[in-house]
């Protein structure tokens, strides 16, 4: 492997691009962008750069990576006559202009609504290196797709039967069925967005239970990691097993902690455990509840994706949303420890946060952090202690992006909140985009790129 790109997948991105969950592997949800735009009007195409319609349910962010952006969706809006019903669906954009490119197209799975909700389509957000992208689709496959499509008149890697090997399809390199080949029982979807270090793609199996709470397959995988390059399965790591809550939504994180680099990740158990990447050991683990917690009225499990950061890992815990607001905690988590760490591995916790679906980010050793309840906190990531707290007065599924000295936040009214970063509490613009948002904001290239559930909004200074 060459080193430029070694660097790319161990270090920070040097480019503009923003090609995975977080912008890098640690996930930290923060861009050296500048530029990028305040406030919008939708209905006066202000600082509308362009803006395409998605289907009818969008759950994860877009990436941008080498001139094309890349999302999921559903089926709704179909951009192929021949392609009709409930489908989980992949699209690519031009970055430009936002030109349609093409899409890959899922069946839902026949096993029904208990691991393919109807409607949801695919809820990974992918991950680009090269010309190859990787996500999971809503069948509980892993999947690697050429950027390219068949744009470039090729049929790549080892899959050449695609159905739709026309100019707007998607050109599937390998996929690797979770369910089939390891009994993967997914809960309502498999939403993982994939870590890639090396030759590894690391993914959350979405291993849950069924609506009656029964752990349908506690032997299966909770996670796994699989070779880049032919899809084969490199290790498994199975640590949940019958202490299943619920569902797996979290995603993995990769960075290096201390001199060893780990794969971090929030489990349908309410822990949070670090693993060598090269193999999968188990390094430590943290319970997120106190230990007298019970399901469901008080433990959580782990739905954020954890965040690297000077050796910590910083999560939030909650619960699906169908389980309504209630108590939530935010840990720090000194992450060069060793074993079990919950007694002696917390640097500190926040009580006052609520349920927490979302991905924090840390800038200037500010933390910015988000609950189901629509309350937007900063602390100091040192201490944990808050500095200020903003009521959005609207439930918060997705995480915030910090950039260009400002923290950007959707929520489920449609709204965008844009804060000042820093110290104090200011509020600089609250924008309209019509529709709930159940992602995060990235930016890349000069472009604020947001999607809602039904549209892909491309926001620049004009």
């Amino acid at each position: 492997m060459c080193a430029a790109l070694l660097v790319w997948l161990t270090g920070p991105v040097l480019a503009d691009d923003w090609p995975m969950w977080g912008g890098t592997p640690d996930r930290n949800m923060t861009s050296t962008e500048v530029g990028l735009p305040t406030a919008w009007d939708i209905g006066a195409g202000t600082s509308v750069k362009w803006a395409v319609a998605l289907g009818s349910s969008s759950y994860g962010n877009p990436v941008v990576a080498d001139g094309k952006i890349f999302v999921g969706t559903n089926n709704d809006v179909p951009r192929d006559p021949a392609v009709d019903g409930d489908r989980g669906i992949v699209m690519a954009f031009r970055e430009s202009d936002g030109a349609f490119l093409w899409q890959m197209v899922h069946d839902k799975l026949a096993t029904g609504e208990e691991n393919d909700w109807p409607y949801q389509g695919v809820c990974s957000s992918p991950t680009v290196v090269g010309d190859r992208l990787y996500y999971v689709s809503n069948q509980g496959e892993v999947v690697a797709l050429d950027t390219e499509g068949f744009l470039d008149g090729e049929d790549d890697g080892t899959v050449t039967d695609e159905a739709l090997a026309t100019d707007s399809a998607a050109d599937v390199v390998w996929r690797y069925d979770m369910i089939g080949e390891l009994g993967v029982f997914p809960h309502n979807m498999t939403s993982s967005a994939p870590s890639v270090h090396g030759d590894l793609v690391i993914v959350n199996t979405s291993n849950g239970t069924n609506e009656e709470g029964y752990v349908m397959a506690p032997e299966a995988p909770d996670l796994i990691a699989l070779n880049r390059v032919t899809g084969g399965l490199v290790w498994q790591a199975a640590p949940v097993g019958e202490w299943l809550l619920h569902g797996q939504w979290s995603s993995p994180a990769v960075a290096e902690i201390d001199g060893v680099t780990q794969v971090v990740i929030g489990q349908g158990d309410g822990w949070v455990r670090g693993y060598r990447v090269e193999d999968g050991t188990l390094l430590w683990e943290f319970d997120t509840n106190p230990i007298e917690a019970e399901w469901p009225a008080t433990r959580n499990n782990v739905i954020a994706t954890p965040v690297v950061w000077n050796n910590r890992v910083y999560v939030a815990n909650g619960q699906d949303p169908e389980n309504g607001e209630g108590e939530g905690r935010l840990h720090a988590i000194d992450a060069t420890l060793r074993g079990d760490i919950s007694e002696t591995g917390g640097v500190w916790q926040f009580d006052e946060i609520r349920r927490s679906l979302t991905t924090v980010a840390i800038a200037d050793g500010l933390l910015y952090v988000a609950d189901f309840s629509g309350y937007v906190r900063c602390l100091d990531a040192g201490t944990g202690e808050e500095l200020w707290v903003h009521d959005t007065f609207a439930a918060i599924w997705g995480s915030p992006l910090v950039a260009d000295g400002k923290v950007y936040l959707g929520d489920e009214d449609g709204d965008v909140v844009v804060l000042r970063a820093g110290h104090e509490l200011e509020v600089l613009a609250e924008n309209s985009l019509g529709s709930p948002m159940y992602g995060a904001p990235i930016a890349a290239n000069g472009v604020l790129y947001i999607n809602t559930v039904t549209e892909l909004w491309a926001l620049a200074v004009e």
